[in-house]
């Protein structure tokens, strides 16, 4: 038996320039994009102090990285659901007739995201914002499948009231 391949030093800035956009972006929708530079690089800071434990037979290295993104931001907990609340009391007028129709305003989300369990969120956020699949982001966040379904229909249910069209009428 052969040992696991694992992340060496000199391929390290690879996986940086290859992953770092995505993990920015998925901080960014959390936390703002003022707290995302910080926690993305944190979150190479952390994968590369931890490449040694990392074994590409056991999962994914892009959610590997999204699981120390996941636990980075849950250190900023109170500043995403402060984020959260300060998009909820937006007023975006709503836009015209058209394509445009279809887009979420921010505040009717932030205040939709503010109604989830935290579980929920992480988990949503992933699929939604990281763009992970659910086995992804079960290997991300430490769960079953089955309960990244769980919490993903639980999150939809709680969302569906707040962003559906009559919503969006008020």
């Amino acid at each position: 038996m052969t040992a696991a391949p694992v992340l060496g030093a000199e391929s390290f800035t690879e996986v940086h320039d290859r992953h770092f956009a995505a993990v920015y972006r998925y901080v960014a929708g959390r936390l703002g994009a003022q707290a995302a530079e910080d926690v993305a690089a944190e979150t190479f800071l952390v994968a590369f102090d931890r490449r040694k434990t990392f074994d590409a037979t056991r999962g994914d290295l892009r959610a590997w990285l999204f699981g120390i993104a996941t636990n980075l931001v849950s250190r900023h907990r109170r500043k995403e659901a402060r984020h959260y609340r300060a998009l909820s009391r937006l007023e975006v007028p709503r836009p015209a007739e058209g394509h445009e129709n279809r887009i979420v305003v921010a505040g009717q989300l932030g205040k939709a995201l503010s109604r989830l369990t935290a579980g929920e969120r992480d988990v949503l956020l992933l699929v939604a914002l990281a763009d992970l699949g659910y086995a992804q982001v079960a290997e991300a966040l430490g769960i079953s499948p089955g309960t990244v379904g769980s919490r993903l229909t639980r999150a939809r249910k709680k969302l569906t009231p707040v962003l559906s069209p009559e919503a969006t009428d008020e």
